[in-house]
């Protein structure tokens, strides 16, 4: 792997122009798009002074690539991942992994053989805050964790103003509430208390104009012998955003608003600040690209692993399917 390696960043809409913008923050790779929307890959290549091509087998023609950023819709996702690992391109695949599991295990299997490096973009987990709290809960010094509880919503509008006019309309495009948003949640879930083995779902349409996916979600789930619950809504006006582990011995706390994490072991007492971290809104998109940049150089561990993807995938299919059918789901 050279010192600066050569990162295609596939797709340009809001999300792959924030990676493009990021990894250009990190001074530490040369950078080119791939944007099938011609009005859209010139304005990127002319604002951010990269190469642009039409396709990725343009791209692939021009040899010049040692990993990719794969920003597509996320039914694009598995077949543009299997493309560019068989010509061993190492990966950072947006969330979600994919819509469905169809071709996942044989990426697996040719990510193996080719001895390429992914990653899944949870983006929780570049949070320093949050980092901080898992290695608390996993040293022990609060004992075992026995539940995990969610609480959060936004003005989806304030945020995606387009958000009619892209993939989140659609389902099969990877949109509505679940897949979008309550997945990032899902997998900081797994990862700080282990996986989902079974959930029951209920969702609904209550207040966004103009799409009919879901943008209110309730679930509950079991991590083996942990206990957890989700309420998220993507409509409040305020923004809010709060992850409680209670754990045997004490209870930690995370809240994005001032990306702080907090204490509490005293009985009946107050929770106390354990740390609190300056950032903006790209912060955690460049400690995902630095942190990628180390994996494909040094063959790191990956923030999210192509199978904690593929199991948040699971659990999102779960979440769905739960929602259809009004039943308790287990998760294999």
């Amino acid at each position: 792997m050279s010192e600066r390696p050569n990162i295609l960043i596939v797709g340009v809409g809001s999300i792959g122009e924030r990676h493009l913008r990021c990894f250009q923050a990190t001074n530490r790779c040369d950078l080119a798009l791939c944007e099938t929307v011609v009005e859209r890959r010139e304005a990127m290549a002319e604002e951010f002074g990269v190469a642009a091509f039409a396709s990725v087998d343009e791209a692939l023609d021009a040899g010049l690539f040692e990993a990719a950023v794969i920003a597509a819709p996320a039914p694009f996702h598995i077949p543009l991942a299997t493309q560019l690992t068989e010509h061993g391109l190492h990966l950072l695949i947006e969330k979600p992994l994919s819509i469905s599991l169809d071709g996942v295990a044989d990426l697996q299997r040719l990510v193996e053989e080719k001895q390429t490096q992914v990653s899944i973009g949870y983006t929780f987990r570049s949070y320093p805050a949050m980092a901080e709290m898992k290695a608390a809960i996993d040293s022990g010094r609060f004992g075992r964790p026995v539940q995990f509880i969610f609480t959060g919503g936004q003005h989806f509008p304030f945020y995606r103003p387009a958000y009619r006019e892209i993939y989140y309309t659609d389902r099969a495009m990877g949109g509505g509430a679940i897949q979008d948003g309550l997945t990032h949640e899902l997998n900081v879930s797994e990862w700080l208390v282990g996986p989902v083995t079974r959930l029951v779902a209920d969702a609904d349409h209550c207040v966004l104009e103009g799409v009919e996916v879901e943008d209110t979600v309730h679930v509950i789930t079991r991590h083996g012998t942990v206990l957890g619950s989700f309420s998220l809504n993507q409509h409040q006006p305020p923004s809010e955003c709060r992850i409680t582990v209670v754990c045997e011995k004490g209870a930690v706390r995370f809240e994005a608003d001032g990306h702080r994490w907090f204490s509490g072991t005293e009985l009946g007492g107050e929770w106390q600040m354990e740390a609190e971290h300056e950032l903006d809104r790209d912060s955690a998109y460049v400690r995902q690209a630095e942190k990628f940049l180390d994996q494909i150089a040094e063959d790191s561990e990956p923030l999210c692993s192509l199978a904690e993807g593929m199991q948040t995938l699971k659990v999102n299919l779960a979440a769905l399917r739960s929602v259809e059918t009004r039943q308790w789901i287990d998760i294999k």
